[in-house]
């Protein structure tokens, strides 16, 4: 059979012919492009299991990760004592993770000094709101020493490493402060502290502290606590009076500056 006129361009025939050639001949390349070069390119299937990078060194970790064609970035550093310094704490991603090649590794390094902060003003506040402020500070708690005070866990003493210390001396960060508080068992009469010219809400913290309750509370005429700090300037029973566990404390606030009319 002679099909050379059916592939002529000028018949119907020749043109199907031509035009299934030319569809046949993109769809070799297409599927020579997408399942067999590019594959090969973008490694396409093939991934990485992530090394565990913990306690490396970064010349040791980035002599691992070249093996296995990855980078490494620090993008944290932080302290853990029990650490080695300079060594990497944390890994992203994680160990174990599929990546592709020449994915970065980001790692946060153990510093060789740990960051030192203030310690905070602890004295005659409650155990509860030392404890909150030492975490929120990243100290930690260590031990409670009692002594005899009607002001129960009132905390009278800071101390680090068994010696007092003082509010806003500088000191490692996770470093451990002990606490000295009261018992609640002391004398049943004592000398009410001073409140006046504390903030309304550190006013209340020294009450609950003493082993005090709140009585009335008074605004005085034309003045307008909405939205804003209120401080006390006036108490009953004044400072310095003798007063008994339990006993309520009246107090008189207004803005900060307020001074009662003679």
């Amino acid at each position: 059979m002679n099909l050379k006129p059916f592939f002529k361009s000028n018949t119907v025939g020749g043109l199907f012919a031509n035009v299934g050639i030319a569809f046949s001949l993109i769809a070799v390349l297409a599927i020579t492009y997408f399942y067999i070069y590019l594959p090969n390119v973008t490694n396409h299937g093939k991934s990485i299991s992530v090394p565990d990078l913990t306690g490396l060194t970064m010349e040791e970790a980035e002599k691992l990760l070249a093996e296995k064609t990855l980078r490494i970035a620090v993008n944290d550093s932080a302290y853990l004592e029990d650490a080695d310094p300079l060594s990497i704490l944390k890994q992203f991603p994680k160990t174990g993770e599929e990546v592709k090649e020449n994915r970065t590794i980001y790692v946060s390094i153990n510093r060789t000094t740990p960051t030192t902060l203030p310690v905070p003003d602890l004295v005659d506040r409650s155990l509860i709101n030392a404890e909150v402020v030492l975490k929120s500070n990243e100290l930690r708690i260590g031990n409670i020493y009692y002594e005899a005070s009607p002001f129960r866990n009132l905390v009278t003493e800071m101390r680090h490493k068994g010696q007092v210390i003082l509010a806003g001396t500088r000191i490692f960060k996770g470093a451990t402060i002990d606490l000295v508080v009261g018992d609640g068992n002391g004398p049943a009469d004592f000398v009410v502290g001073n409140l006046i010219g504390d903030a309304y809400k550190t006013a209340l913290l020294k009450l609950s502290g003493w082993n005090l309750h709140l009585g009335t509370v008074e605004i005085p005429d034309g003045q307008d606590t909405t939205g804003i700090v209120p401080f006390v300037y006036k108490q009953v029973p004044l400072p310095g009076d003798s007063v008994r566990i339990g006993e309520p404390i009246h107090l008189w606030i207004a803005p900060k500056g307020f001074k009662e009319p003679l």
